[in-house]
């Protein structure tokens, strides 16, 4: 079996609503094709560990998830099963880009690596809804040195060149409502429109200063939009409550100061989802994976940004240095013709190896 059989077999099993499945296939490959310690965690992650545990050397886990966004119509067939076709160098699949083309891969390289440490791979549940996964695990003390999670990093800097991510935004998902008090419209002094109230929300939000932040030489912005507005009960009644959604996109350090918006009458906000960003604290260890990266291609990868949250950012929230570099390529995950590079996998395949056998 080669890494892209390996990668087919995990695209073909369905994995949108329950990854039970797809956990026992990578459990099961591991227990077959390696003498690793293999376990299985009240949340369903697989993680497995090779290699020497000696305080004098450092571990570096290989992360992937084996959950994936609902598939497309034309990607399930009349039975319910994904559709996995190869064809021009391409594995196509809901769930091949992001991310079991990867989780193949790191698994070659977990098995055929003579680590320099101890050697995880662990491959997490729930990753599209949050990183309940790898929340879980770090709760249950999953903390190694550095990690390489295998998010797309390729097409960053050039087409078809793997880049080494070193810091990615986090996302912030807020709810800033405004209350009011309900009228009649035909008596508007009667009441205090909250969608007025909103609106003068809104214009505050607009004017917030965004951070930035430096990572290893590169810059990054945060952003803030809102993407949803609703209030109001009918069209003659005076709208006593209004929601507007705020999304966004947060650097490492300082977070836009949405507390202003409570400087207007009636108006608060609660967060709802707060998706931490990644920063790699670690030069001589991005450094190293960069150099394997230059060594595995003919491109020229360099460290670059990636502007949305991955498992990355829990884990280096939690004290893992972390970089991500993995086979998709940008825009590619969650559509309906998503693919992967067949190439690009055993590319990785081999960053991951050696990275694994490197000292830094």
């Amino acid at each position: 079996m080669t890494v892209a059989d390996l990668a087919r077999d995990l695209v073909s099993i369905p994995s949108h609503e329950d990854e039970a499945a797809a956990g026992d296939a990578i459990s099961e490959w591991l227990r077959a094709e390696t003498d690793a310690d293999v376990t299985r965690d009240g949340a369903g992650n697989v993680i497995a560990r090779r290699g020497s545990d000696d305080d004098s050397s450092r571990s570096l886990a290989l992360v992937g998830h084996h959950d994936v966004v609902p598939p497309d119509d034309e990607q399930v067939d009349d039975d319910g099963e994904y559709v996995v076709e190869e064809r021009d160098g391409r594995l196509y699949g809901r769930g091949s880009a992001d991310m079991k083309g990867a989780d193949a891969a790191m698994l070659y390289s977990f098995r055929d690596a003579e680590p320099a440490g101890e050697l995880i791979f662990a491959s997490f549940v729930g990753e599209e809804v949050g990183g309940v996964g790898s929340r879980h695990a770090i709760d249950e003390s999953f903390s190694p040195d550095c990690a390489i999670v295998a998010e797309g990093s390729t097409g960053y800097s050039a087409a078809g060149v793997t880049d080494v991510v070193v810091a990615h935004k986090g996302r912030r998902a807020s709810t800033v409502t405004a209350r009011g008090e309900s009228a009649h419209a035909s008596e508007v002094e009667s009441g205090v429109n909250a969608i007025y109230r909103a609106c003068d929300a809104v214009d505050v939000l607009r004017d917030l200063d965004l951070p930035t932040a430096e990572v290893l030489g590169h810059e990054l912005s945060g952003s803030l939009a809102v993407t949803e507005i609703e209030g109001g009960s009918a069209w003659n009644v005076i709208p006593d409550e209004c929601a507007v959604t705020v999304d966004e996109r947060t650097v490492p350090g300082e977070r836009a100061d949405l507390s202003r918006v409570e400087a207007i009458d009636g108006v608060s906000f609660e967060v709802d989802q707060d998706w931490p960003p990644m920063a790699c604290d670690d030069a001589a260890f991005a450094d190293a994976v960069l150099d394997a990266a230059d060594d595995a291609q003919d491109g020229a990868p360099e460290h670059v940004v990636k502007p949305h949250a991955t498992d990355a950012g829990w884990l280096a929230k939690a004290g893992t240095t972390c970089v991500v570099c993995g086979p998709a390529e940008l825009g590619e995950a969650h559509t309906a013709d998503e693919s992967v590079d067949l190439d690009v996998l055993e590319r990785c395949r081999e960053i991951y190896r050696s990275v694994a056998e490197a000292t830094w």
